[in-house]
């Protein structure tokens, strides 16, 4: 047998701990490579596309590829560890540390050149389905036809080929041997028993209470502002949520004798804190990059939602026209705009409001509105009217910038001499894109001067998703000016531009996002086998005590879950306070957004965990049988 022949039977052998790192780098591979198909596909070329959404493309694969890197280095050293004993056994046999290097690189490179060429395999077979599914994310018009890929398949060969060649020479260079005893007993090495400090378990709290308590108390521009720190404290928080907090929750729990003595407690939490201890780093790695996934999803499926209905809520017109000044323009503009609404059979109503702009002191601008005019409005959308009481005034806030909030009980004195008071502050689409003016009681325009300054505000509202609205606004929107005088907005023409946008970013997010929750959960399966030979020893020590194979069952099934569910269940947490921030900023709820996206990765989770738990709890059956 040849020592290349010896490195392949070795993988084979070890197909139980490889598994999961093939199938996760052979996704990669595979995600890699569709992104390659659609940056080099003939009809995304020039200007089929949007240059930014090219780009986007392409930059996208090279991040997965700079994961990639990250993750088969993180995977290879998990394996490492776990095969101490036998790289002990093998050098006592007299293989020397050249040798030992040598095969470790043969293997990764096995293990390497069989995911990257099965990733492009399946690449291949299912790029007619990708292509076809990419038409409708990216919002195509053309249809994606079928190419053989020969520029992706010679990119990806040749980027994964040389990535698993630095990995598997960057192992084998630093990896150290060690002395022969101690590779040999690498499994049988007393644990000192783990120690957490209350105070640091005390600030997990702390650290994730604030930032929870910031995070969902936050709305408008402050969620942006606030990001940078409630980032660092989750992370921080996280971090010694595994290594502090969980180990001294365990340690109290097994102080108290009713509870560790009953049952199968006592197996389960013997060596929980030493467990926790151990995959603190790999729970901590799981809940971040699990907390990414959930939070790029469910943000990207929230837009897209918020695109498409809450976009239309807020802005509820089919059409709006602004004009600063009134002449003669203005009225061919509006007549333009009725005739295209006749012509295209757009049905909607019509409706006229006055903006009126005074100088304060302090040369300050305030843009006034009457009270009839603006519930004239409100009733045509059905919305809340303003109720105004003794004389104070009501200032309104299209979206996130809350100026109202700040003007509330501020008295602003024109120029003439008249007091305009807030009394409330008001969210409203009324008037699109425009915050911070004052809806005022009809007698005070009686008591005010000529304004500085007048604007004439059109609305047309009528049922979305017409026939022909979206071509009429296109048309309307080349042809008026928009300008500083002038601003005409087509609502359905906006929003499918902006789909269509968001198509390639909601596309690319989505396979980034799926490629970091697969990662994750190798992550698990990793930690979960790397202790499976300590597993069946202890095990088959306390079968012999008289151990049942339906307490065997139980105690596996709460600890793989644990594995599975403690870092999954802090990530659902996390994911679910920043959407629930996302939802507050843009004054939209999420909530089914939300809940979708996070059920979803749940279950996938939960199938992923009655997998991994089937064959787990058979191998460590198996090796009580025999």
């Amino acid at each position: 047998m040849t020592f290349r022949q010896f490195a392949f039977r070795n993988v084979s052998r070890n197909k139980r701990l490889y598994t999961a790192y093939f199938l996760s780098s052979m996704f990669t591979v595979m995600v890699f490579f569709t992104f390659s198909i659609f940056a080099y596909h003939p009809m995304l070329s020039g200007d089929r596309m949007q240059s930014s959404a090219v780009v986007a493309l392409s930059v996208s694969k090279w991040i997965i590829y700079v994961f990639s890197f990250f993750f088969v280095l993180y995977s290879m050293s998990a394996f490492l560890q776990s095969r101490k004993r036998e790289f002990g056994l093998m050098m006592m046999q007299g293989m020397t540390t050249r040798q030992l290097r040598t095969m470790i690189f043969l293997e990764n490179m096995i293990i390497g050149f069989g995911a990257t060429i099965s990733g492009i395999g399946l690449g291949i077979v299912f790029a007619k389905g990708i292509l076809l599914a990419g038409e409708q994310a990216l919002a195509l018009n053309e249809q994606l036809q079928f190419y053989f890929p020969f520029k992706a398949i010679f990119l990806t060969l040749a980027s994964f080929m040389l990535l698993f060649i630095l990995i598997s020479l960057f192992i084998s260079v630093v990896l150290r041997s060690g002395k022969l005893i101690t590779l040999i007993k690498a499994d049988r090495q007393p644990k000192r028993e783990p120690k957490a400090s209350l105070l640091l378990s005390l600030l997990v709290v702390a650290l994730l209470g604030t930032s929870y308590f910031l995070s969902l108390r936050a709305s408008g521009l402050d969620v942006v502002f606030l990001l940078p720190p409630v980032v660092i404290m989750v992370t921080i928080g996280t971090y010694l949520l595994f290594t502090q907090l969980s180990v001294y929750l365990i340690r109290k729990l097994k102080r108290k004798e009713r509870f560790f003595w009953f049952k199968t407690n006592m197996l389960l939490f013997s060596d929980l804190s030493y467990r926790m201890k151990d995959n603190a780093r790999s729970f901590f790695l799981v809940a971040i990059i699990s907390t990414v996934s959930f939070s790029a999803i469910g943000a990207l499926y929230g837009f897209q939602s918020m695109l498409n209905g809450a976009m239309t809520k807020e802005n509820p017109y089919l059409f709006t026209y602004l004009a600063a000044d009134s002449d003669s323009k203005e009225q061919a503009h509006v007549q333009l705009i009725d005739q295209s609404l006749s012509e295209s059979r757009v049905t909607a109503e019509k409706t006229l409001l006055e903006l009126n702009y005074y100088t304060a002191e302090g040369n300050q601008t305030l843009t006034l509105v009457k009270q009839a005019e603006y519930n004239q409005l409100a009733e045509l959308l059905g919305i809340k009217p303003i109720k105004l009481s003794d004389g104070k005034a009501a200032i309104v806030d299209f979206g996130l910038s809350r100026k109202g909030e700040k003007m509330l009980h501020l008295p602003v004195k024109l120029q003439s001499g008249i007091v305009i008071e807030a009394a409330q502050a008001v969210v409203s689409p009324a008037i699109r894109g425009m915050s911070g003016y004052y809806v005022v009681p009809d007698e005070l325009f009686t008591k005010l001067a000529q304004p500085d300054k007048e604007s004439h505000y059109y609305a047309w509202h009528g049922p979305i998703k017409q026939q022909g609205a979206v071509a009429a606004g296109g048309k309307l929107t080349n042809k008026l000016p928009y300008d500083e005088n002038y601003e005409f907005y087509a609502l359905e023409f906006q929003t499918n531009r902006i789909n269509e946008s968001f198509g390639p970013l909601m596309f690319i997010g989505f396979f980034i996002g799926i490629v970091f929750f697969v990662s994750a959960g190798s992550f698990l399966y990793f930690r979960l086998y790397s202790d499976l030979d300590e597993d069946k020893q202890k095990f088959k020590a306390i079968s012999k005590l008289g151990l049942s194979e339906r307490e065997l069952g139980k105690i596996l099934n709460r600890q793989i879950s644990l594995l599975f569910f403690a870092p999954i269940v802090v990530a659902l947490v996390h994911g679910a306070v920043a959407l629930t921030t996302l939802s507050h900023m843009f004054n939209y709820s999420m909530y089914k957004e939300s809940v979708l996206v996070l059920s979803l990765f749940f279950i996938i989770q939960l199938v992923y965990f009655c997998v991994v738990r089937l064959f787990y709890t058979r191998q460590i059956k198996s090796a009580l049988a025999g």
